[in-house]
């Protein structure tokens, strides 16, 4: 498990198995979301699988699968939405935790500085620096 913390409150990581999920419950983390569409891994990584084994443990669970064409303005509020819910810490996952990060970064744009938004993406080892046009044009949009 390869935990990236982002911002307070929020991380991401790379795909997760249900044999991860105690010791995320352990480090404080309230709740999952799963970024990864199911027919992109084997049912027992699947979001059902993972949300029961998650919810058995008390954590929330929710599932916002992205693939290129999801990955929208619209999008990023909903993770924003999703986490904001949350009663504490947030992990999310994907496969490499890159659509994880670009979705938060998509949903901070407007309330974040892009560079901050940018910095902290390379921080935890994730390069968007070509997602920056796009980022100050949605900032520059939601005023």
């Amino acid at each position: 498990m390869d935990i990236r913390p982002l911002a307070p409150g929020y991380a991401v990581s790379p795909q997760i198995s249900v044999e991860d999920l105690p010791a995320i419950a352990e480090a404080g983390y309230t709740m999952v979301i799963c970024n990864r569409p199911d027919a992109e891994v084997p049912p027992e990584l699947g979001s059902h699988a993972m949300r029961d084994a998650a919810e058995a443990l008390g954590l929330s669970f929710a599932a916002l699968p992205l693939v290129q064409e999801t990955l929208t303005p619209e999008n990023g509020v909903r993770q924003l939405e999703t986490i904001a819910d949350a009663t504490g810490p947030v992990l999310a996952y994907c496969r490499s935790g890159t659509r994880c990060t670009v979705i938060w970064a998509l949903g901070q744009a407007g309330q974040m500085p892009v560079d901050e938004i940018l910095q902290k993406a390379t921080a935890a080892g994730y390069q968007l620096d070509g997602m920056r046009p796009a980022l100050e044009q949605l900032a520059a949009a939601r005023g």
